[in-house]
């Protein structure tokens, strides 16, 4: 029997960190201090009931907020951009169109309930956000709940709030060097409103590729981080930070470094602290569409 959207998106975040080496994250090889790989284990499981919402057809932010909650059932944040990716992308499954066009109908669709649900969502985990512009102060997402009565007056959806955190030109823009974090922008917010162009990008890589699929993940993170910077990664420690990686993993990527030397890039990363993470999302999403696609594991 095949699995369910559910079931591909669960698997999709265990086969996310099951992936090795991937520079700067968690992995089946590599723990952080305060973060390890069991902690994505248990977020994957937590996240289960949120995920099948989406696939029954529940509001999307509804089911993000369930599987945010879930997967902070052990404290600790270890997938939220990859559920923010996740749960439209399962949505868009359940309708039998998991397409670029499938999925922004999905974002289209999106309501002010949503973008409430995904305010409060905030409120369970530290979520690394850039400041918002003045004329946004009202609306910034690390408000949490004390957010929404502002939501609603102005009508702002959820297509809406990720929109104000997107890069002007999308893709291009975290493809090309911007010159601040705020012309940078948000890569998940790229996704949403750019129809998930990375992670589509990330399932045409990870399906065309040969070998276990976890070695398919880390050669599409390593690419995907080769080839756009890493926005986590640039709100944490600067645009020259992800500059150095991008070029760093383009480098790596392009002359087919063996593992140890992406093994060594990442010691390099962890000891910096640097975490690109937001290619993580991508990748995650761009498996579940893999496997939705029908790639075996």
């Amino acid at each position: 029997m095949p699995r369910s959207p559910a079931a591909n998106a669960e698997l999709a975040l265990l086969l996310e960190v099951a992936g090795t080496p991937k520079p700067g994250n968690v992995d089946r090889e590599r723990d952080f201090a305060d973060l390890r790989f069991e902690h994505f284990l248990a977020g994957a499981v937590g996240a289960r009931p949120g995920l099948e919402r989406a696939a029954a057809g529940a509001p999307v932010g509804a089911a993000f907020e369930d599987a945010v909650a879930g997967m902070a059932e052990h404290g600790r944040n270890t997938q939220f951009g990859c559920l923010l990716l996740l749960v439209p992308l399962v949505r868009a499954a359940a309708r039998d169109d998991c397409t670029p066009e499938g999925v922004a109908d999905v974002v289209a669709d999106t309501t002010v309930a949503d973008a409430a649900a995904f305010y409060r969502a905030f409120e369970r985990v530290d979520v690394a956000v850039s400041d918002p512009p003045e004329e946004m102060a009202a609306l910034d997402v690390r408000r949490g709940a004390d957010a929404i009565p502002a939501l609603e007056s102005r009508g702002t959806t959820l297509a809406d709030v990720l929109a104000a955190g997107a890069p002007a030109d999308g893709v291009a823009t975290l493809r090309g060097d911007p010159d601040s974090l705020a012309e940078l922008g948000d890569g998940n917010a790229a996704e949403w409103c750019g129809g998930f162009a990375r992670s589509f990008d990330a399932a045409e890589r990870i399906a065309a590729g040969k070998g276990p699929i976890v070695e398919r993940t880390a050669d599409a993170f390593l690419a995907l981080l080769g080839e756009g910077l890493d926005t986590l990664l640039a709100k944490q420690h600067g645009l020259e930070a992800a500059f150095e990686v991008r070029e760093r993993a383009r480098d790596l990527h392009e002359s087919g470094a063996s593992r140890e030397a992406v093994s060594a890039f990442g010691d390099e990363l962890v000891a910096k602290g640097w975490n690109p993470g937001t290619t993580a999302d991508a990748v995650a999403a761009g498996l579940f569409v893999a496997l939705e696609r029908g790639v075996s594991v």
